[in-house]
């Protein structure tokens, strides 16, 4: 799938493993953002990744599919322990719809279910049509899943079902949808299928959306608002959460650092935490009852979010929520104090 943190099922007919050097030095804990290419699962990233940081402690904060490109999120380490909050953060998306051809898994990996060519009574006015629809999309909507995703059915994965020939319905679901907005002219394009001539219109997207939405089920919903289906041929994350494109790093350069230096550098796990929370610098008292796994009571500044980075020294040693009136253990990082 997808574009969302859920683990869709990897399809068919994509490229061999990546092939990356193994480090010579285990990473460091920390994070590092890829842009993952086209034709790879996010699983073979998470391989590759294993040999780039010399280590099998490592995963991913949210699926892309096979077709999709951009933002996967890599935790080394004691990272991966993060990775989990990371994953239900927002996120932001570039997508090229198709209408006129819809497909059973929404996207240009499925096989196609229906065709409908573009009435040329339609073409003139298609593309205000498309943007009046488009608006129906934005806010708090409720949303039907792709039948060929891993929302599990009566304990079977929807898309084992799907393949096994049964007829599913997934039930919709509440999710958020900030914007939902046309970044270029509606495209025609004419096509001849079976001696046949039909025209299907291609355009550009931009969607910024909650964790658990799926892309691609808004290009489907949209197609069918305006009678005519539609499917993704593209999909690209540019964001999750804070973290955005300019901190995103070709495996292709990961690969050939790893090759000079013997190591990959990470966004440290203290950086990590930093970008996405307050930090909230401990005594030693507070520091080692961290450690030990005690509940922390510390007073609430108001100031500070509902979850805050709790640093010793400048170096993160876990999170912490609110809990009243101070803050409560939520991930230990660190059971020891340092030296």
């Amino acid at each position: 799938m997808t574009e969302t943190e859920e683990q869709t099922p990897q399809r068919r007919g994509h490229g061999p493993r990546l092939e990356v050097p193994r480090a010579e030095t285990t990473a460091a804990d920390g994070l590092i953002i890829i842009n993952k290419p086209a034709g790879v699962t996010s699983h073979d990233v998470v391989s590759a990744s294993r040999r780039l940081s010399a280590t099998r402690k490592v995963g991913h904060a949210g699926t892309l599919d096979p077709m999709a490109t951009g933002m996967l999120i890599i935790g080394v380490g004691k990272a991966t322990r993060l990775l989990h909050y990371i994953t239900g953060a927002d996120k932001g998306y570039l997508a090229r719809i198709q209408l006129g051809v819809s497909t059973d898994s929404d996207d240009a990996d499925g096989e196609i279910t229906a065709v409908n060519s573009i009435p040329g009574t339609r073409l003139f006015g298609l593309t205000k049509e498309i943007d009046a629809q488009m608006r129906y999309f934005v806010g708090d909507i409720m949303q039907r899943p792709t039948t060929v995703s891993a929302i599990k059915v009566n304990g079977k994965r929807a898309h084992a079902l799907h393949r096994a020939g049964e007829e599913i319905e997934l039930a919709a679901r509440p999710v958020h949808v900030a914007k939902f907005a046309r970044m270029s002219e509606v495209e025609f394009v004419e096509v001849t299928l079976d001696d046949e001539p039909y025209t299907f219109a291609e355009f550009d997207v931009v969607v910024e959306c909650s964790s658990g939405t799926y892309v691609r089920a808004l290009a489907r919903d949209l197609g069918a608002a305006l009678g005519l289906g539609a499917h993704l041929t593209h999909l690209h994350r540019y964001r999750v959460g804070s973290w955005t494109a300019s901190q995103m790093r070709e495996l292709t350069d990961i690969s050939a650092e790893v090759a000079e230096n013997g190591q990959v550098q990470v966004i440290s796990l203290t950086d990590a935490c930093l970008q996405e929370y307050d930090g909230l610098e401990l005594n030693e008292v507070q520091a080692i009852a961290l450690c030990n796994g005690n509940t922390t009571r510390l007073t609430a500044d108001a100031t500070k979010s509902p979850i805050v980075a709790a640093l010793y020294n400048g170096q993160v040693r876990g999170l912490l929520e609110r809990d009243g009136n101070g803050y409560r253990p939520l991930v230990i990082f660190e059971t020891e104090m340092p030296a």
